[in-house]
């Protein structure tokens, strides 16, 4: 079985994984009650999906009882630029990294199917591949396997890749020799608690998911609470900030994978206000951005149009504020208010 470890690890490498990691699917004992304890907390705010099927997101071997094996992999969206120098432009729409390119969903699971593939043809077993669409706890596992340790600000942190790469997960029912657990190496930093402009990390190694931008701006539904909207700044779908100050990302390797590279790079926000229905589609499509519909887009938007300090796009504002979507119009009222001063 060695032998095919190996020969996996190298397979990894050749369909465009940046690194390979094996965990027994028992190995994270510690996810079930921490997640117990989040839910009790109320943190996970809208996401009604992580208290559903808590056991298997609990537990990976609850999840597939058959599987023996979990083959953690990591794929790098690492960006060219500075993806905080987009925030020293308020009239421009700030999209986190991951999701200026094609939808990593997309992309991963074919990678992950191939690996497969080629696992069942070296020795006849069975296998299922997830990418965080599955009650799965990528995190927690990819750190059993070794590929790295959640952070302070509980992203996944690698010495070798930073913490710009995606997680992938194949299990198998194949017996496969496990690697060592990653420990933390953040020490004394605190840079990615401290820069959080909404202080959304209680503690460190904790989330508050409804103080946290990417949870307002994609998962959340319904108007933004009004004392966090100016926080937002024109951060319109997700926040890279605690991610890209990490200094562990000297060590990032450069994306494989060009469906990664942006193609929707700090668009103006006025553009985007504008959009209706079928034009947001089209414009996004084949885009994670899709997925959080027109209104609740639009609404980000809006409170980035209410960020900016820009008078010029106060009639970019007035002309939503009868939108059929109440909360687009409850934002486009909040923005108009926001730049009277302007």
């Amino acid at each position: 079985m060695d032998r095919l470890r190996d020969r996996l690890a190298a397979e990894a490498k050749a369909v465009g994984f940046a690194k390979m990691g094996i965990c027994a699917p028992d190995a994270t004992p510690e996810t079930a009650p921490r997640l117990r304890k989040f839910l009790a907390e109320g943190r996970h705010g809208h996401m009604g999906w992580l208290a559903e099927r808590e056991a298997w997101r609990g537990s990976a071997a609850a999840l597939w009882p058959q599987a023996r094996s979990v083959i953690m992999l990591a794929d790098s969206y690492a960006p060219k630029a500075d993806p905080l120098e987009v925030l020293q432009h308020p009239d421009r729409a700030a999209i986190s990294v991951y999701a200026q390119g094609r939808d990593y969903h997309d992309l991963i699971k074919k990678r992950l199917k191939r690996l497969g593939r080629w696992l069942i043809e070296q020795k006849s077993c069975e296998i299922k591949v997830f990418v965080d669409t599955a009650p799965v706890m990528e995190k927690p596992l990819a750190q059993a396997a070794g590929l790295g340790w959640q952070g302070k600000h509980t992203n996944l942190l690698s010495r070798d890749l930073g913490n710009w790469f995606f997680l992938g997960a194949i299990f198998t029912t194949l017996d496969l020799p496990k690697d060592s657990t990653e420990i933390s190496h953040c020490g004394s930093c605190t840079a990615c608690l401290d820069i959080c402009p909404t202080q959304a990390f209680p503690a460190p190694y904790q989330l508050d998911a409804r103080r946290c931008i990417s949870y307002l701006t994609i998962e959340h539904h319904g108007p933004v609470d009004p004392e966090l909207r100016p926080l937002l700044g024109n951060r319109i779908y997700g926040c890279d900030d605690c991610l890209a100050i990490c200094p562990w990302n000297k060590f990032a390797q450069a994306a494989s994978e060009l469906g990664y590279q942006g193609y929707v790079d700090a668009p103006h926000l006025a553009d985007l206000a504008m959009l209706d229905d079928a034009a947001f589609r089209q414009r996004f499509a084949g885009s994670s951005i899709k997925r959080i519909g027109r209104s609740r887009f639009v609404r980000n938007v809006l409170y980035a149009v209410g960020n900016s300090g820009a008078a010029g796009l106060r009639p970019v504002a007035e002309s939503l504020l009868n939108d059929a979507d109440e909360t687009v119009a409850d934002a486009a009222k909040w923005a108009v208010t926001r730049l009277r001063g302007y």
